[in-house]
């Protein structure tokens, strides 16, 4: 099923780790609607702007699935409100990051550097209370911390 032009939701629900626990990722139809939201609204404008595929790494995560992974109880994820993007290389996601960092007419929720730009974290609430929050990751005594950036 398309969620916008260049995103499907089988890549959005797409999980190694729910495959190998068989865990059964589908989402409601709820969920559904907050993933395309996503590719809608921030997705496939990114898509455009950068003019390459983006691969998602990690999309919507039932809460079985998220706590499989590790993942905050309160993530994003959960509600289908996020995604995990990476176009293989730092370099690469760096010019992703800087995309929406800088666009002024892509409206996002939170935008996450994580692990110094391995992967990023982009989310959005069809509500339309999206924060525009700028953050990264790092490691203090093996636990992983976000901090405001500019």
């Amino acid at each position: 099923m398309n969620l916008s032009e260049h995103f499907t939701l089988e890549e959005l629900i797409a999980s190694d780790t729910a495959t190998a626990k068989h865990i059964s990722n589908n989402p409601s139809a709820e969920i559904i609607e907050n993933l395309r939201a996503l590719c809608i609204n921030v997705l496939e404008p990114l898509r455009q702007k950068y003019g390459k595929p983006i691969h998602i790494s990690s999309g919507f995560r039932c809460p079985k699935l998220n706590k499989a992974i590790g993942g905050s109880s309160t993530s994003q994820h959960c509600y289908g409100q996020a995604a995990d993007i990476d176009c293989g290389s730092i370099k690469e996601n760096k010019i992703l990051w800087n995309l929406l960092h800088d666009s002024a007419d892509i409206n996002y929720d939170q935008l996450i550097d994580e692990a110094n730009l391995s992967w990023i974290h982009v989310s959005y609430k069809a509500d339309g209370s999206n924060r525009h929050q700028n953050l990264a990751m790092v490691k203090k005594n093996g636990k992983s911390k976000y901090i405001s950036i500019a």
